[in-house]
């Protein structure tokens, strides 16, 4: 009988302790977010493509509270018209439509952020992403690799860090790339209406002087023409008219006086010739 109580009593301790020792266990086990290992692409199902350590031309979309592929890919990624997904840093999902650089490809145990509420499955890491396909379409090219300097390599922390520095230093370059062609369109401008209107002032001087000469020449000209007609108007009168003659006596209204041959010959009756020499003596012959 004893023996039985014994062996009755360690039994019970046994069945006791089992639930606390296998509580204790549980509670010592520490689960790893396991990145799920790369798939074939299926069309209208969300397949993961490995672990990268850029997003390559992905954008970020959405923070999921509890993300996951199906949450990422299956919700935000494919109702926004996007064939590729990926998670990082656990809740952050991206969008795009090309996978990174398959450079950028790296051994899956760099993305070991487990997804909230599905801890056993990793969404990425630290500057790590998981990708996915949608499932939209099969046929999705690689983004191209940038180089070192990673101006496409967009990460978690970089993509907050390098579009503050390209908006501050790349609109200075440009204001002072156009401001100088205005300027100096500016000063051509100037010099050309300068040009103009002293070619202007010019023109209208010039014909201001050509005008007030012409009136001058042609006054001047006027007067001479009045005062000629003056003389020849005085002329004809004592032509026509001499002293002591009367209109109706009927004698030429020619005078001698005013022929410059006639007043060079003296007209009288009687009086010797003027075209006879007679300051010479004639000898004549004769029959003795």
């Amino acid at each position: 009988m004893k023996s039985i109580a014994f062996f009755a009593a360690a039994l019970f301790a046994v069945v006791e302790a089992l639930p606390e020792s296998h509580m204790m266990a549980r509670q010592d086990t520490k689960i790893v977010p396991v990145q799920q290992p790369k798939q074939d692409a299926t069309l209208n199902a969300q397949t993961n493509q490995g672990c990268y350590k850029s997003a390559g031309e992905m954008t970020m979309a959405s923070v999921i509270k509890f993300n996951s592929i199906g949450e990422c890919a299956g919700k935000v990624c494919i109702q926004k018209g996007f064939a590729v997904a990926a998670s990082t840093g656990g809740n952050q999902c991206w969008c795009g439509n090309k996978y990174p650089p398959e450079e950028d490809l790296v051994d899956d145990k760099f993305c070991n952020v487990g997804c909230p509420g599905f801890g056993e499955h990793a969404c990425g890491g630290k500057n790590y992403f998981s990708v996915y396909n949608t499932g939209k379409t099969l046929d999705v090219d690689y983004a191209e690799d940038s180089g070192p300097t990673g101006e496409k390599h967009k990460t978690a922390t970089t993509s907050s860090t390098t579009a503050p520095t390209q908006v501050v230093t790349l609109p200075p370059s440009v204001v002072t790339q156009t401001q100088a062609p205005v300027e100096e369109e500016e000063k051509g401008g100037k010099n050309v209406a300068g040009i103009v209107a002293g070619v202007v002032v010019g023109v209208i001087a010039a014909a201001g002087l050509a005008t007030g000469a012409y009136l001058y020449l042609r006054r001047k000209r006027n007067k001479e023409i009045e005062e000629e007609h003056r003389r020849n108007a005085a002329v004809s009168a004592f032509i026509g008219h001499p002293p002591g003659s009367s209109r109706g006596s009927g004698i030429s209204g020619a005078d001698s006086r005013m022929d410059p041959v006639m007043a060079q010959r003296r007209m009288s009756d009687g009086s010797i010739a003027d075209n006879e020499d007679y300051s010479r003596k004639i000898l004549r012959v004769t029959n003795a």
